[in-house]
């Protein structure tokens, strides 16, 4: 413009350029980066329990003692208090939200880590894992490998014993997210329904931002990276590219990318990739998996996701190994549950476990209308 003021196309450019500038600067201005947090106005200082609550006190640290009333409090049908419901997962939510993508982990000299797959709100299942095996402790290290919640209908019980867990014990247990962590399952799949029902549509709110705070991957030991769902569309991802993921700038997972992949894949027993029956993600085979170990240098992936019928099974030439731990799934799946654990010679020990009796609650008991229709 100022090489040749009288040209009407430039001016014209020019004003067009102007436009778009001012525009960009109004949507910059009007810009919110975050929605606000419903933990925003939550004073839990002003908070009061009430003189008929029967509960064990929780302070501003988890203790072995309210885990322990917690654990019988749900047993008997009864919940926590509003207040510390709203402590606990907040507490949780800092924890995992500064953790990396990517947990790297060891197994230390006398210690042990579980991992476990998919628990889907089967809360008296989640307890005979630990009566079977033995509690949380700083020598014994659990990783739960998402799917905490949906589905079965004590998905609160689950994740704030969970979360209570991972407060109380905050670098020897773990959680990995699932793709029932995320809104739009949580809406069909009963865990929002849930917490409106038990709580109260703050909590699941705030559920869902510590939800999108978790990790989406554990590598153990340099040996084992274990995700929800699986591998990737494309050979070249490494864990360095899973490190690098920036999952704080997308809380839910969306059609595509990475963090989609991680939650929602599936192994497949032929070569090459194919498309889901899920409808999302893909299915990787033995040759994706062989690769993508050597590449990285890593014995196996552990993943969950699917059920297996003896609990677990190492596929692609024990390459890829799906553990799932919510036994009779649904109360219609004659299926048993597993764990792994893994000692610091980082030998995998597979321990089946048979479902136990539970309250006459049927699971979806919050699930949207559409998908209660379709377990009858």
């Amino acid at each position: 413009m100022q090489k040749n003021p009288k040209d009407a196309i430039a001016r014209a450019r020019y004003d067009e350029c102007q436009k778009i500038v001012k525009r960009d600067a109004f949507l910059k201005a009007i810009e919110i980066a975050d929605p606000p947090s419903a933990a925003d106005g939550l004073h839990l200082e002003s908070m009061s329990i009430e003189d008929d609550y029967d509960g064990v006190e929780l302070g501003k640290e988890m203790t072995q003692e309210f885990i322990d009333d917690m654990i019988q409090r749900f047993k008997d049908g009864k919940k926590l208090h509003r207040k510390y419901v709203f402590q606990i997962i907040l507490a949780v939510k800092d924890l995992v939200y500064n953790e990396p993508t990517m947990v790297e982990m060891q197994v230390e000299k006398d210690c042990q880590l579980t991992v476990c797959g998919d628990t889907h709100g089967q809360y008296f299942d989640l307890l005979e894992i630990f009566r079977l095996n033995g509690h949380p402790s700083k020598t014994h290290g659990y990783l739960f490998n998402g799917d905490f919640v949906d589905r079965g209908s004590w998905s609160t019980e689950v994740a704030l014993l969970l979360y209570a867990y991972k407060w109380m014990y905050p670098t020897t247990f773990f959680l990995n997210r699932g793709n029932h962590e995320t809104d739009d399952m949580n809406r069909m799949y009963g865990f929002e329904g849930e917490c409106r029902a038990k709580y109260n549509e703050r909590v699941y709110k705030l559920f869902s931002e510590s939800f999108s705070a978790l990790p989406l991957a554990t590598l153990i030991g340099s040996k084992f990276l274990t995700l929800h769902g699986g591998l990737f569309s494309d050979d070249s991802i490494t864990l360095d590219d899973i490190r690098k993921l920036n999952r704080h700038g997308q809380r839910q997972p969306g059609q595509s990318g990475l963090m989609m992949e991680m939650l929602w894949t599936d192994p497949q027993t032929m070569p090459g990739r194919g498309p889901s029956k899920r409808g999302v993600g893909l299915q990787f085979g033995p040759d994706v998996t062989k690769r993508f170990c050597e590449k990285n240098g890593l014995e196996a992936i552990i993943r969950s996701h699917e059920v297996r019928m003896e609990g677990y099974e190492a596929e692609h030439d024990g390459r890829c190994i799906t553990v799932f731990s919510a036994p009779r799934y649904c109360d219609s799946t004659e299926n048993k549950g597993a764990y792994i654990n893994i000692g610091p010679e980082y030998k995998l020990e597979f321990h089946k476990f048979d479902a136990v009796p539970h309250p006459d609650i049927p699971p979806m008991k919050y699930a949207s209308n559409s998908m209660q229709r379709m377990m009858m």
